[in-house]
């Protein structure tokens, strides 16, 4: 490569997604073809933001044509974060400076593409900065609610893993906790749950602020009675990983010792929070003289360097084009985006949350009606059971106690449960009506898990 030649470099930071490298070689390969010298940037900002330059490779067309069918990233990954010293920053630039790089294409989640906005601010035009936005937990505002590259991928490996677990569940009558990646919020636990019909998901955003570790178990422990009320002493329950950091620190300090990354986020993966709850489970269970098999299980590692989809193949291939495509055209400062099927770019300052001076993260809408879907099609508690006597009295017996003390113990969990979703202006219509009587005469039903 000529030294004297400016540059487009390309880094990843954060933690892996599918799609990286099809974003990498998409771009490299336009770049490229648009008479531009292009670099790979090793493991994000871990080594220019310490001032090193030596831990960079060239991307050619040759070396990248094919990287975009493989999960992980051909350039390396870290979640340094070059923001937290005024030094750092100045290093990134200068080091890119060194590089002859006048054009940057970062690839990231929130963190990510905060450093890339303070980055392009040090820089003072110096260098043209677009970001790429990348992650499986699908928490960036995108255009009409787009997804992140990398959710679609994970989701699709995640509910087969727990297709198999519902298999194995009622093999063996057992109730597997599946933890899945997520950092604050839900939408991959969701996505997952829904998709694959687990028996319940739980979010972080229907709790709405602090939560008593508690709560989390009687809604499964809840779940659980209903379900053995049905003759089915099985089942899967998703937990969003941000449950953490809702839960009510004084109930996580008992039992683990709290730590946080480079941007201040909790080590989920430090915190075996499927354990914790599963222990916590079985005390519940033993109360009731319920002998259920508990299985914890944590998922993500799993799906976050898997081979994308051809769905997340296509989708981050169009942004690796557009993101070096608009710095070929003079353009810096946006977060690079599809809408439908067009381009968009976000700029920098309006993707800025004005509360937290970061990068804003859309939480799910519990509100929405597909929220409100996957939660009726859940086997929880709910407030038709505490309005049916025939049920809840059902409800007690399985539990083996007097109808009083489960109103009592259980009923608290319905405050928070979201309005019936209703499609006519006038309510249901006398079909619905009758059989929505059927059902809780036990002639019909919501569904259940198999």
């Amino acid at each position: 490569m000529n030294p004297n030649v400016k540059k487009l470099a390309i880094l990843a930071g954060g933690g892996p997604a599918p799609g990286i490298n099809s974003v990498v070689g998409a771009a490299a390969i336009r770049a490229a073809l648009n008479g531009s010298e292009v670099l790979g940037i090793l493991d994000g900002f871990k080594w220019i933001m310490e001032g090193n330059i030596d831990h960079v490779m060239p991307l050619t067309i040759e070396s990248v044509s094919r990287i975009h069918f493989r999960g992980g990233s051909h350039i390396g990954i870290s979640r340094a974060n070059p923001t937290k010293h005024e030094q750092h920053l100045e290093n990134s630039v200068i080091s890119l400076l060194r590089l002859n790089v006048d054009r940057l294409i970062t690839i990231g989640g929130d963190d990510t593409a905060y450093s890339a906005y303070m980055l392009n601010e040090r820089s003072r035009g110096r260098i043209r900065v677009v970001h790429v936005p990348k992650t499986i937990d699908n928490d960036l505002d995108l255009p009409s609610g787009g997804n992140t590259f990398g959710f679609q991928t994970a989701r699709h490996i995640g509910v087969g893993i727990v297709r198999d677990l519902m298999v194995d569940a009622k093999a063996t009558s057992r109730w597997y906790l599946v933890v899945t990646m997520g950092r604050k919020v839900g939408h991959l636990a969701l996505g997952i749950g829904k998709a694959a019909g687990a028996a319940l998901t739980l979010i972080p955003e229907e709790f709405q602020g602090t939560v008593r570790l508690q709560e989390i178990i009687d809604t499964i422990l809840g779940a659980m009675i209903k379900r053995l009320s049905y003759g089915l002493p099985h089942g899967v329950a998703v937990l969003a990983e941000g449950l953490v950091e809702c839960v009510d620190p004084a109930d996580l300090q008992q039992v683990v010792h709290l730590e946080r990354d480079a941007h201040g986020n909790l080590r989920y993966a430090e915190i075996n929070f499927a354990d914790i709850v599963r222990e916590k489970l079985l005390e519940g269970l033993k109360k009731y003289n319920l002998a259920t098999t508990v299985v914890a299980k944590n998922i993500g590692y799993e799906l976050r360097c898997s081979d994308p989809i051809p769905l997340d193949m296509e989708y981050t291939r169009d942004l690796g084009f557009y993101a070096a495509q608009y710095l070929e055209e003079g353009g810096s400062g946006v977060v690079v985006a599809i809408d439908g099927d067009r381009f968009k770019a976000l700029p920098f300052a309006e993707n800025i949350d004005p509360t937290t001076g970061k990068t804003r993260v859309r939480m799910v809408d519990i509100n929405s009606e597909r929220y409100r879907i996957a939660r009726r099609y859940m086997i929880r508690l709910n407030r038709d059971d505490f309005e049916d006597m025939h049920q809840i009295a059902k409800l007690a017996a399985t539990a083996g106690i007097s109808l009083d003390e489960f109103k009592r113990t259980f009923r608290y969990l319905i405050e928070k449960e979201p309005p019936p979703l209703r499609l006519l202006p006038d309510g249901l219509p006398p079909p619905a009506k009758k059989e929505r009587e059927r059902a809780k005469k036990g002639e019909g039903g919501g569904p259940v898990e198999p």
